[in-house]
């Protein structure tokens, strides 16, 4: 009952959070396109997306020392934890280091050949790549902070910074529409500023709230938790930087064979599918302690049930969205967008459905993590991370449409989910055929009812407002009556209703 509570009370602060963050995030996507146009727009997309991808670097590096911070939580030793923390330190201080040199001769050859961008804004794409390659040192080295914040659940101040970063970019959407300097500059520029800025108010607030915060490398150096932190990071990051180099890779492969219109379309649809999937972050952010605590704790059995919970929960948590707003979507973006580009809604709803397939096993990664023997996990993983981009370079080359990348990446996440279920078994003891039956089996049945029942307006009524209205409350009466009968088991049906008295009761008392 106690973690129930404490998961609650991190659910709903960040839920509360979304609720202002995608409204705003997605008006200020509108206001850049908008400003931009659709060509500059795809230029920093392909050179300056990688920004964008940081942040996913950030989590994913984030969850690697985290696992080490909850994981001494668990066994109630607090002198581990500096010594954790400064470890941790110098790993990403090394870790930044070598992602520069990368990064300085992967431009070399993405300005030089590959990427096709106009003569004309080619020193501004080389600029806004170098203020990239700056904000990437300081997301890198701001990561053992992050790790702080999340092993103390500490979500009220993840909320608060992420609704004042939404604001901060919702004023550099103003900024550039009336500008006179150069817009793609300029937009640039206040983006790395703006991560910088960002990381340095972590720092200062970690410093001040958190007594493990302390740096001293002399005194809290511990040679044997470093080789197994090294490894561990190591591991970690061999998986995380090739998801990244494969997403961030999309962009590039596009650019080389359709041109910076297309990447317009793409950067639309991932900032759609970013905010969209928050929701997805959020409930990840609030189990991650708990499993990696109660793995610490030598509980194994509640670990491997938040997993199976949580991979269900953020499914459907993605279901109640993404099925009107996949059916929807040509009106949605032509409401929401002055011009919209072309293959951003077929782009956009073939992302929505990759994922909801990763859900599926999104919390079983936390798992393996948390048991910490991950070298062959995070190998096959890197591994096929880069087929896809290679299957998707043959498939252009033969003619194939843009959209053919997102086929490809759907597959690739359900290969990657085979992987995962695998090692899930070997490292957890995780029983497959009882989570392909409480977990998968039940979330994509779910989906399906509530799609095919919804599509019924959908397809009947004419498009308008009137049936976005009709759409949005058949799916959501329907998602509620399917997932009460088919999705949820009867003891996870009374957790999500201690979990959502809990936060009604924490909230209403702060009205």
């Amino acid at each position: 009952m106690k973690e129930a509570k404490r998961v609650a009370k991190n659910t709903g602060i960040l839920y509360a959070q979304m609720g202002i963050t995608v409204s705003m995030s997605l008006y200020t996507t509108r206001l850049v396109l908008a400003a931009l146009g659709a060509e500059d727009f795809g230029i920093f997309n392909v050179v300056g997306g990688a920004i964008v991808m940081l942040t996913f670097l950030n989590t994913a590096m984030a969850a690697a020392s985290q696992r080490f911070m909850s994981f001494a939580q668990g066994e109630g030793n607090f002198k581990k934890q500096k010594n954790i923390f400064n470890i941790s330190l110098v790993l990403h201080f090394l870790i930044a280091i070598i992602v520069i040199i990368l990064l300085e001769i992967v431009g070399y050859f993405l300005f030089n050949g590959i990427l096709k961008i106009a003569p004309e804004r080619l020193d501004v794409a080389k600029l806004i790549y170098q203020f990239l390659i700056i904000s990437t040192f300081f997301t890198i080295i701001s990561v053992p902070y992050d790790a702080i914040i999340n092993a103390h659940e500490n979500m009220l101040f993840v909320a608060i910074l992420r609704i004042g970063e939404t604001i901060l970019k919702l004023a550099i959407a103003l900024f550039i529409t009336y500008t006179i300097f150069d817009r793609l500059y300029v937009y640039g520029l206040l983006m790395a500023s703006l991560s910088i800025v960002l990381m340095v108010v972590r720092q200062i607030y970690c410093h001040r709230k958190y007594e493990e915060v302390d740096i001293n490398l002399k005194k809290y150096f511990n040679k044997p938790l470093f080789k197994e932190m090294t490894g561990f990071a190591g591991w970690s990051f061999l998986g995380s930087s090739s998801s990244i180099l494969t997403n961030y890779g999309q962009g590039i492969v596009i650019n080389m064979f359709f041109g910076t219109a297309v990447n317009a379309a793409q950067g639309v649809s991932a900032q759609v599918s970013g905010q969209l999937s928050t929701f997805a972050r959020t409930m990840l952010k609030a189990l991650n302690p708990l499993i990696a605590k109660s793995e610490g704790a030598g509980d194994r059995i509640l670990m491997l049930k938040a997993s199976f919970i949580g991979s269900k929960l953020s499914f459907f948590l993605l279901t109640i969205f993404y099925v009107p707003v996949i059916l929807e979507m040509p009106y949605i973006f032509g409401f929401w967008l002055k011009e919209v580009p072309e293959y951003a809604i077929i782009f956009c709803q073939l992302v929505l459905i990759r994922n909801l397939i990763e859900q599926l096993y999104i919390t079983l990664i936390s798992s393996i993590a948390a048991v910490g023997n991950i070298r062959k996990f995070q190998t096959y993983t890197a591994i096929i991370n880069f087929l896809p981009l290679i299957a998707a370079y043959i498939l252009f080359t033969l003619g194939y449409p843009p959209y053919a990348l997102y086929f490809v990446f759907i597959i690739y996440s359900l290969s990657n989910g085979l992987i995962t279920l695998f090692f899930a078994k070997k490292e957890c003891g995780l029983s497959i055929k009882e989570y392909f039956k409480d977990v998968i089996l039940k979330c994509i049945l779910s989906f399906l009812i509530v799609l095919l029942l919804t599509a019924i307006p959908n397809h009947f009524m004419p498009e308008g407002f009137l049936r976005l209205i009709t759409v949005l409350a058949v799916s959501t009466i329907f998602f509620f009556i399917v997932v009460g009968l088919i999705g949820l088991t009867n003891y996870e049906k009374n957790m999500a209703k201690t979990i959502l008295n809990n936060v009604y009761s924490k909230y209403k008392t702060k009205l």
